[in-house]
């Protein structure tokens, strides 16, 4: 039987880098609660397949939105269908996949924290979200988003404060799933985050600080200054943290080499692109590529 790890059409994925992690995890009193290490979502993810005989060293949710699949825990098989969902636990063994006829579609993702503890009444047991005319799918997927988006803005601690906070609240609307379909999302946007999709909308064009600074309305000290105190970070620092974002996905998604994905990030060549990346991720491009290669 083909069996494949990654490479579906419309998928979408972020790891947070090793730093990123210590961080969450010792430094901040939001987040070492609960973070996320890894997100993504795979669309009818035919041949999807993994399995780890030690486990690995965080927890994982596995929701289906669509088709098929099964999950092995504990010596039991589990099929897991449309708006089913299963948590792994940290550290032991477990296998999964995707139906062949019927491939699922999934939402992931892997998470730790010392609050994990408080879903252990769903952890390692098949969490069925049907039968409802109530049941706020698409709420759940917007949450779903609003992590994935937030992460994809980069790593300020705002940011992962919220993630952790959105992180809870996914978990809380599987456990407390009565309250959980009586309550509504809100969502706000600002002049920070409109500069942030300006960068990310030219993660490969060389743009200035000066051309972030115009696209929200503000002269270059002024908006840095704002900038600063909304991410704790300046506006081309947080820039290349999503360059950075974009070459994680460029390296374990393409072909491209490193030139080639220095070139399109604007970086001066290859060598500075691999410093840059070592710094932020702990890592050379070429071991990130081959660990998640291998995935």
């Amino acid at each position: 039987m083909a069996k494949i790890a990654d490479g579906f059409k419309g998928e979408r994925v972020i790891f947070t880098p090793n730093s990123i992690q210590t961080y969450q995890s010792m430094n901040n009193q939001v987040t070492k609660q609960l973070f996320v290490t890894a997100i993504g979502y795979y669309p009818q993810a035919k041949f999807h397949f993994r399995e780890r005989p030690e486990g690995m060293d965080e927890n994982l949710i596995i929701y289906c939105e669509d088709g098929a699949g099964w999950i092995e825990y504990n010596e039991i098989r589990y099929n897991l269908t449309k708006n089913q969902a299963f948590i792994l636990p940290a550290n032991e063994a477990h296998a999964y996949g995707s139906s062949n006829t019927d491939p699922w579609s999934i939402y992931w993702i892997h998470f730790r924290g010392e609050a994990v503890s408080l879903f252990s009444s769903h952890i390692g047991c098949l969490i069925d979200l049907t039968d409802s005319t109530h049941n706020r799918y698409q709420d759940r997927f917007l949450l779903f988003e609003e992590i994935f988006q937030n992460l994809s803005m980069g790593y300020s601690p705002e940011n992962l404060e919220y993630v952790s906070w959105c992180l809870g609240y996914f978990l809380a609307s599987i456990k407390y799933l009565k309250q959980y379909r009586n309550v509504k999302n809100v969502k706000v946007t600002d002049c920070i985050q409109k500069s942030i999709l300006f960068m990310k909308d030219n993660l490969e064009n060389k743009i200035t600080l000066e051309e972030i600074a115009k696209h929200a309305n503000y002269s270059k000290s002024r908006f840095s200054t704002l900038f600063f105190q909304k991410t704790s970070f300046t506006p081309m620092v947080y820039y290349n943290q999503l360059k950075i974002q974009k070459a994680c996905s460029y390296l374990q998604f393409s072909d491209f080499n490193l030139k080639e994905i220095a070139f399109r990030l604007g970086f001066y060549g290859p060598f500075h692109f691999s410093s840059v990346f070592k710094q932020e991720m702990g890592m050379t491009p070429k071991k990130y590529r081959k660990i998640h290669k291998e995935k």
